[in-house]
């Protein structure tokens, strides 16, 4: 083992083996026996593509289901999400580029069969008995904000679309029970966010002599301002099931009702979170095998766990179904099948098949290719640490990790606090080459789950609300602060990094704080109200409740925009930048980067034609990713073993 700088470690995990290996895992569907999912595929521009596992006579079969000139991507809301449905050997999905809804009859070429760019759609439930889509459609025809409803698409006349519900701000989760009469869907309005709150929905779904559809008899069976409902489901025997965090805690509750009653049902309660932030459409934390088993993954203590609830008998509590996976999402359940997507410290994001009868499981697609040897990869360890108020916060720290390589001994490692995105939503422990890549250079990394976060009850969640740009920093902070007294980690070059929300957290600690040396912002937010008066709808009341009303608030948006405080920077930053990012536009970076040059501070520029919010492009990725750690080896002064492209400092 060689001893060498920390920063200046050779390492096999490069940017260019992660954007080659790697894809993206999501949207598991099942149409009988066939198994289907979503691919994000970096290599081919970030293209999304339907992909159906068969296994015939024991011989597995992979098809590619979507042809080279589609994307299978939403843009309802802008994060999309519900982008595609099957049933009965038919697709029909949303294609990126023209947002218009295809039929695809098994692997032929897809039709067609809605008109208009102007119309956005998501979250599809298929009606057998009517021929119908029941779906989101989001109208971008005005010239004001969009328009969101609940319609039925005619599956041979795409130009039928009926509007079933209407004047709530949104809509998410239609879904039809077993007989296909009975339509149960959640809507919400503004200020809140689904995770705030949302209603949860019951009609009876007909048809007139016209042909017209229409929901009858509209019944509120939960939620409120103040009650976030996460997956309404139907069972077989036509049970209505669903995710509240009534408790504190996203848990099951079974809902019994008629016209005049109901009766709400906690099936499990547990200081644990069976749902999740929805920030796209179609996430699924549930489902049902046979009439009265129900299959759940759910989060406690930061590490994700599968199990069975007998529903004849829910008292007897939940049965723990014994996997090596510490993240488990997507959960679709198909008779005695389960499928879901399930990675751990030491193995990346997998789509897995589950038997429940046999207990054992499948891996069918792999998110890497890549095969490392496990001694270059750092396992999370997930740390409690004390931040403001008396209070703990939480984070996943990887010290750095490589075989060959050891640091000096009177050296410490340089710390990266990486700040996740949302800012309602979370880290996990599961296996990322982006983060890999940093410990196996020399790197300590601290993954912070700071308050705002979820996984941790809606008390911790709540940390957040009007405290946006102060309790996420001061945990950031903490917790660099907490390891470098520990003596795990160099207190002189801690470093800092975020996108999107988690940006802002970065733009922020350096701003207003002095515990950093340097940071990156990708696609990051700097000016609270541009954000408030320049953002799509979806979270164009978000900061309502993060930040405080606008404009009867403003001061609070500009004592909290780092754009306006420049004066108290002292320290590098890199930007990083889509050119077509409608969530925080270019504007923003450009406006902070110019201050900076003005300072006469160290800052970095790179922006990225055709990049929407995030970076789907290989070539953007690995830029991102080689020029973020370039940046730090120019300040930190260590010399890279990489042949890296040094990233412009002005």
């Amino acid at each position: 083992m060689t001893k060498a700088p920390y920063g200046s470690w050779k390492s096999p995990i490069s940017s260019d083996l992660i954007v080659s290996s790697s894809i993206r895992l999501g949207a598991i569907a099942t149409d009988g026996s066939d198994i289907y999912w979503n691919e994000g595929r970096p290599t081919e521009g970030g293209r999304n593509v339907i992909m159906r596992y068969r296994n015939e006579q024991d011989s597995a079969q992979y098809t590619e289901m979507t042809p080279t000139n589609l994307s299978v991507r939403s843009q309802v809301h802008e994060y999309g999400g519900g982008e595609y449905l099957v049933a009965d050997g038919r697709i029909y999905f949303s294609n990126f580029s023209d947002r218009g809804i295809y039929r695809q009859v098994s692997d032929s070429t897809p039709k067609k069969l809605t008109v208009t760019s102007k119309l956005r759609f998501a979250d599809f439930a298929w009606s057998r008995d009517y021929g119908k889509l029941i779906c989101i459609c989001e109208d971008h025809t005005g010239a004001g904000e969009p328009i969101n409803t609940l319609v039925a698409v005619s599956t041979t006349n795409g130009e039928d679309i009926q509007v079933l519900a209407t004047g709530a701000d949104f809509y998410a989760s239609p879904r039809l029970n077993a007989t296909g009469d009975k339509l149960a869907w959640i809507s919400w309005n503004h200020p809140n966010m689904p995770w705030d709150g949302t209603e949860l929905w019951v009609a009876d779904l007909r048809e007139s002599n016209s042909g017209v559809m229409e929901l009858q008899n509209s019944q509120l069976i939960a939620g409120g301002m103040e009650e976030s409902i996460f997956q309404p489901e139907w069972s077989t025997d036509g049970g209505l099931y669903f995710v509240s965090d009534r408790n504190g805690w996203w848990n099951l509750y079974g809902a019994n009702f008629d016209a005049s009653t109901t009766k709400i049902t906690a099936l499990c309660p547990m200081e644990a979170e069976f749902g999740q932030p929805q920030w796209v459409f179609g996430m699924t934390n549930y489902g049902f095998s046979g009439d009265r088993q129900l299959i759940c993954t759910y989060t406690q203590d930061g590490q994700s766990y599968l199990a069975k609830l007998d529903l004849a008998n829910p008292s007897q509590g939940l049965k723990i179904i014994d996997l090596p996976f510490t993240s488990i999402s997507g959960l679709h359940c198909a008779g005695d099948r389960a499928v879901f997507t399930g990675g751990s410290a030491t193995e990346p994001t997998a789509i897995i098949a589950l038997d429940l009868t046999k207990g054992t499981w499948q891996k069918l697609r792999s998110a890497s290719d890549l095969q490392l040897d496990p001694d270059y990869i750092s396992a999370a360890q997930s740390i409690e640490f004390p931040t403001e108020n008396g209070k703990t916060a939480y984070g996943l720290f990887y010290p750095p990790k490589n075989k060959d390589f050891s640091g000096d001994d009177q050296e410490k490692p340089p710390l990266l606090v990486k700040s996740h995105g949302g800012p309602t939503a979370s880290t996990s422990g599961s296996l990322s080459l982006g983060i890999q890549y940093w410990t196996s250079r020399g790197f300590a990394v601290l993954d912070v789950n700071y308050g705002g976060s979820t996984g941790y009850g809606r008390a911790y969640r709540d940390r957040l609300k009007g405290n946006w740009g102060i309790v996420d920093v001061d945990d950031c902070a903490n917790g660099a602060k907490f390891l470098a007294a520990k003596g795990l980690v160099d207190g002189d070059r801690l470093a800092i990094s975020g996108g999107s929300a988690g940006g802002y957290t970065t733009l922020c600690a350096l701003t207003f704080r002095d515990d950093f040396k340097a940071g990156a912002s990708h696609y990051g937010i700097c000016d609270l109200e541009a954000l408030a008066t320049d953002t799509h709808k979806f979270e164009s009341r978000y900061l309502d409740s993060l930040i405080g009303k606008y404009p009867a608030q403003k001061e609070i948006y500009i004592q909290r925009s780092p754009i306006h405080f420049t004066e108290k920077l002292s320290c590098a930053i890199a930007f990083f930048q889509g050119l077509e990012d409608k969530v925080v536009p270019p504007n923003q970076a450009e406006m902070m980067v110019n201050a900076l040059k003005e300072k006469g501070l160290p800052v970095a520029y790179v922006a990225f034609e055709g990049e929407q919010h995030g970076f789907r492009k290989a070539e953007n990725i690995k830029q991102a990713l080689d020029g973020e750690f370039s940046f730090y080896a120019q300040i930190f002064g260590f010399t890279p073993a990489d042949d890296v492209v040094p990233i412009k400092i002005y």
